[in-house]
């Protein structure tokens, strides 16, 4: 428990100068490098609407939460902010990410899916970066999309009925599946026929 109380303790405004050390460089920071003692759980709580909360106050700097957002690493089935000296973990109650702008494009004669994040990360949607389609509790599908090294972005309502809209069916051992192409990839969304059963 003395973990947990010292991670508790960790300051704001330290935890902030830390990452601001650690994300000096140019682009983001090499976290999957990184290995230093965890110093327990910090209230911190990444809520389902992409929302970060404080001690269960939003944090309203975009460019905290930005920050924040570079120090990110998933490992062990928990999320952690991660610096060279210190790890915290923090809770997430979906994905750490929000899919909030699309863009369908052409590169190289085919289509491009690329997604801005609500922290602003731009990513294209490819054989690295796929998008996987999760029942959800309405009987309709929560598409997510992979960030980077285990972190994946929750794709908003209003662009998963746009992904809908530019779906196609293709045969898949043998069975017609609905599903999305972008970056030379097929991203199977559900089996045609009940998609056709949904959206008829």
């Amino acid at each position: 428990m003395a973990n947990q109380g010292q991670g508790a303790g960790r300051s704001l405004d330290g935890l902030t100068s830390a990452a601001r050390n650690a994300a000096a460089g140019k682009g983001l920071p090499p976290v999957h490098l990184w290995n230093p003692p965890f110093c327990g759980d910090l209230d911190m709580r990444i809520a389902r609407d992409g929302t970060w909360f404080y001690q269960g106050t939003p944090i309203g700097r975009p460019a905290l939460v930005r920050l924040f957002s570079t120090i990110l690493k998933y490992e062990n089935g928990k999320h952690f902010l991660v610096t060279p000296v210190e790890k915290v973990g923090i809770q997430v109650d979906d994905a750490p990410f929000l899919a909030v702008e699309m863009r369908d494009e052409l590169h190289e004669g085919q289509r491009l899916l690329n997604f801005r994040t609500n922290v602003d990360d731009w990513v294209a949607c490819d054989a690295a970066h796929r998008l996987r389609f999760e029942p959800a509790a309405d009987d309709g599908l929560v598409p997510y999309l992979h960030v980077r090294a285990d972190l994946w972005a929750k794709v908003t309502r209003a662009l998963y009925y746009e992904l809908v809209d530019m779906g196609v069916e293709r045969m898949i051992d043998g069975r017609p599946m609905f599903g999305i192409e972008s970056g030379g990839e097929f991203f199977t969304m559900a089996d045609a026929e009940q998609v056709r059963m949904r959206f008829d």
